[in-house]
């Protein structure tokens, strides 16, 4: 007999005609073909090849549960492990995972284990821990837990200006983009398996059409027809989840004017101007401010906003200097555009041109107020 298998290997009582074999301890060494041999003293001997047992030894246990294992949803999981233990000894069972943090050690004692997974269980390991009483030999099988769960943590990334920025809101939240900028949107969602990823325009309806079935949307060039809300829409099996950003488009004044006329009373001109935030709207005459609404003898400046549009007209009922330089000027804090006309002699008018100013970052932000008419006219 080879070495290692005395006092494993037991026969019944041949003598009795019982050849019973008794592994003690099997091993997993011990896998093999056995075949039952006959040998008596008056040199019979015999092998029973064409009754041949395979015996296959395993160290660990065997663990089942019906699988896809699902967030929220009790599952049972047993663990068992071929054959038994010598002299009617029983078989000690003890389960091991982060999974299992909250059941009591009694449970953890079964060979049937009922618990409810968690999202983040997922990707987390589960062991089966087996021995026989009195033994110091213990066996083990660990699984890798696949969990299902439905989307959650879901995310909007931002990239405009050459940064990112992440938001993660439960109501809809606002941005303000400047026009002719590229925005790339890109919606991220904890789930498992991975969510089915969509953009739409406003909140997404019944079989609507998304406008992108990415994860990523690129908007290449921001323009007010581009504005508006977009909503990413994470689709599961065991659910979805939607979350929205209002991007506002901002921009600065585009200027309209100025225009005059000769009437009986004097100068009439007026200007307007279209912007993100509403522009302010000033008057220069020569080297003297007009600006909000004033009214006097020689002068009436009338502004007003609504919406985008700011507008404004000017009165001037004296004598005035040829050659004398007249502009409007607009502006807000994302910059400022101005145009003028000459005033000329014989109660006539040509146009200057327009003058744009340097679109600068903060601009000049004059607010429409009463404010004094000031004139330094040329003589």
């Amino acid at each position: 007999m080879k070495r290692g298998f005395w006092n494993r290997f037991l026969l019944a009582d041949p003598n009795t005609n019982d050849c019973s074999l008794t592994i003690r301890d099997a091993r997993t060494s011990d896998s093999g073909t056995y075949f039952f041999r006959v040998e008596r003293e008056n040199d019979v001997k015999y092998s029973y090849k064409k009754k041949m047992l395979k015996l296959q030894v395993t160290d660990k246990p065997d663990i089942h549960f019906l699988e896809p294992l699902e967030s929220g949803q009790r599952t049972q999981v047993t663990c068992s492990l071929p054959g038994t233990c010598e002299k009617g000894r029983r078989l000690i069972f003890f389960w091991v995972g982060n999974a299992l943090a909250s059941l009591n050690t009694q449970t953890l004692h079964s060979s049937v284990l009922s618990f409810t997974p968690r999202p983040q269980d997922h990707g987390t390991n589960l062991t089966c821990q087996v021995k026989c009483t009195g033994s110091s030999v213990i066996t083990q099988r660990t699984i890798w837990l696949n969990v299902f769960y439905a989307p959650r943590n879901l995310t909007i990334g931002i990239s405009f200006r050459n940064v990112t920025v992440l938001k993660s809101v439960q109501n809809t939240s606002s941005l303000l983009i400047l026009k002719g900028e590229a925005v790339r949107l890109l919606c991220l969602a904890d789930s498992n398996p991975p969510a089915e990823l969509t953009w739409f325009w406003g909140s997404p309806a019944l079989n609507a059409t998304p406008i992108s079935s990415t994860a990523t949307l690129e908007l290449p060039r921001m323009g007010t027809a581009e504005e508006g809300e977009f909503t990413c829409r994470a689709q599961h099996l065991l659910g979805s989840q939607t979350l929205s950003l209002s991007l506002s488009v901002v921009y600065p004044p585009q200027l309209l004017g100025p225009s005059c006329s000769w009437e009986d009373q004097g100068l009439h001109c007026s200007c307007s101007s279209r912007a993100q935030p509403a522009p302010s709207l000033r008057w220069r005459l020569g080297a003297g401010l007009l600006e909000g609404n004033h009214s006097n003898a020689s002068c009436r400046v009338t502004s007003r906003s609504a919406g985008p549009w700011a507008n404004s007209s000017l009165s001037l009922s004296q004598e005035l200097s040829a050659g004398l330089r007249l502009s409007c000027e607009a502006s807000n804090v994302h910059g400022t555009q101005s145009a003028a006309v000459l005033l000329l002699p014989g109660k006539s008018m040509s146009r200057a041109g327009v003058v744009p100013a340097a679109l600068g970052g903060a601009g000049v932000m004059a607010l429409l107020s009463l404010c004094l008419c000031l004139l330094f006219l040329y003589m």
